[in-house]
């Protein structure tokens, strides 16, 4: 009889740690848990800005990418501090972009110009870089992409600039009804795509100066944030593109492969790490890549672009590993310095972008929730 008491007991137990514990595990998919974990770390990050002062300018392109995550924050909370934070950003800068005209990191910021004009439809929210993007529609776009002559300041030649540049002309094309700005982001995009996307590999290419360039293993140079950059630019353009856009196919296959092919890289730890192809490298998880990376196959799932039951089990995997790099304070760790190649990350490593990327992830899945 004891026996049997005590083996009843055990298997209760061992019942009721199971269930316990699938309910931790489930609780980080509630769309209440995410909007309250993107909020606290919204939250760090702009009270760092406000205690600390940013650290470059506010046009800069990484905080013009952790604005893009806030912008979706913002259209999901009842806090309106968040959209009012972002108005005055752009009051602040009286809706310029940055200095060098056609440098795509200097007009990141537009995108989100665009979208608080599709808000509030004042027009001195998007005049500024409606006037650039005129002039960017003029120019011939003829250079050659050689890393050399400062072509970064004329060209689309690396690949983060498809985070930057197209988005910005995409979402403004939105924003006005004017297809000339989408045509000529899509124009450039096959550009530099024709020039840094590795065909074999389904990956892109940092820049021209990393076509020759190998990893300890041997493996050809992929950085994992790199191709973050794009992916996520890609959807963002794509989220602009009618339908029956006659480009729009073609994005969508260029999308179809890079999501397979990024899905297959996944670490079993959940996240992407610095070097696709030579994670040993760098054995850290790093979230800027990885927070693209799940925001932008999220975003095909809940378009019916890809398919759920094989791409959400890489989701439930890589926001475990992004969730779990959240400080109880609210910090992002696990975010790669700026750079332009693989390189380390720890748990106290943070930058804005990586922010940026995190709050876009939760955004797809907190819709992704409401929906399912």
């Amino acid at each position: 009889m004891f026996i049997k008491k005590s083996l009843l007991t055990f298997l209760i137990s061992i019942l009721l740690f199971t269930v316990h514990s699938q309910k931790q595990k489930d609780s980080v998919f509630t769309p209440s848990y995410v909007l309250k974990i993107m909020q606290r770390a919204a939250d760090w990050q702009l009270n760092d800005w406000t205690t600390k002062g940013f650290k470059r300018a506010k046009w800069d392109w990484t905080n013009a990418a952790a604005y893009t995550g806030i912008m979706e924050l913002a259209k999901l909370s009842a806090d309106s501090s968040y959209m009012n934070f972002l108005v005055n950003i752009g009051d602040s800068l009286n809706w310029n972009t940055g200095p060098r005209r056609f440098h795509a990191d200097d007009y990141c910021i537009a995108q989100t110009y665009a979208n608080l004009y599709g808000i509030y439809k004042d027009e001195k929210m998007i005049t500024p870089f409606r006037h650039l993007a005129d002039s960017i529609v003029t120019q011939p776009h003829v250079e050659a992409l050689e890393w050399k002559n400062r072509i970064a300041e004329r060209e689309w030649a690396w690949c983060d600039a498809l985070f930057m540049g197209p988005t910005a002309l995409a979402y403004l094309s939105s924003a006005t009804g004017e297809q000339k700005y989408l045509d000529i982001a899509t124009r450039l995009w096959w550009k530099t795509t024709d020039y840094l996307y590795d065909k074999d590999e389904h990956l892109y290419f940092r820049d021209q100066t990393f076509f020759d360039k190998k990893e300890k293993n041997g493996q050809k140079v992929f950085w994992s944030r790199g191709n973050g950059w794009v992916l996520a630019g890609l959807v963002r353009v794509l989220e602009n593109m009618p339908a029956k856009h006659s480009e729009r196919k073609k994005f969508i296959k260029l999308y179809k492969e890079m999501a397979s092919r990024i899905a297959g890289l996944q670490q079993t730890d959940g996240s992407w790490h610095a070097s696709l192809l030579d994670p040993a490298s760098y054995p850290i998880k790093e979230t800027s890549g990885t927070g693209f990376y799940t925001y932008s196959i999220l975003w095909g799932i809940n378009n019916k672009i890809l398919k759920k039951k094989k791409y959400f089990p890489v989701i439930e995997k890589a926001w475990r590993a992004l969730t779990g790099s959240v400080h109880t304070d609210g910090m992002l760790g696990y975010v790669q310095a700026i750079g332009a190649a693989p390189g380390q990350a720890d748990s106290n490593s943070t930058e804005v972008y990586g922010v940026g990327a995190f709050l876009l992830t939760g955004a797809e899945l907190y819709k992704y929730l409401n929906k399912d």
